[in-house]
């Protein structure tokens, strides 16, 4: 039996601000649910459900409940990263363009890829992973 993650979410102090961040970083699109402060995350083709496989998951956005993590506080949850075919270091630019700050800078790892962390602008961790390492070479192939 797998137990496979399929679904996140999000908290938001302003939730237009991070839905607005969000969706031009990505192209995620959101739909409010209901009346509750609430949005459905639909982060693209091949998302995975609880009984639909796929490559990746879809997510919430929700209205948060209480202060935004503070600078350097540590992190209280999870926190999610987002995969990039190609171009990560032009994705990590736009987000720092859009008001993200830098959590950690892009680094290679070997076997692993490129990847680097972000505060999206309410404060929240979010990384972003390749595997097509600086020199373009893919650190998951054979």
């Amino acid at each position: 039996m797998t137990h496979l993650v399929v679904h996140f979410e999000i908290h938001a102090s302003e939730p237009q601000v991070l839905i607005d961040f969000y969706g031009e970083l990505f192209g995620w699109t959101f739909s409010r649910f209901g009346e509750v402060p609430y949005w459905i995350i639909d982060t693209g083709e091949d998302a995975a459900g609880v009984d639909t496989p796929g490559h990746g998951i879809n997510g919430g956005l929700t209205q948060r409940e209480g202060p935004a993590p503070e600078p350097g506080a540590p992190i209280n949850g999870c926190n999610i990263v987002v995969g990039i075919e190609t171009g990560v270091d032009e994705v990590f630019a736009r987000a720092l363009a859009l008001g993200a700050s830098e959590a950690s800078p892009l680094e290679d790892m070997e076997g692993v890829g490129r990847g680097g962390y972000l505060f999206d602008p309410d404060g929240n961790l979010f990384g972003l992973m390749s595997a097509v390492m600086s020199d373009g070479t893919n650190a998951m192939a054979g």
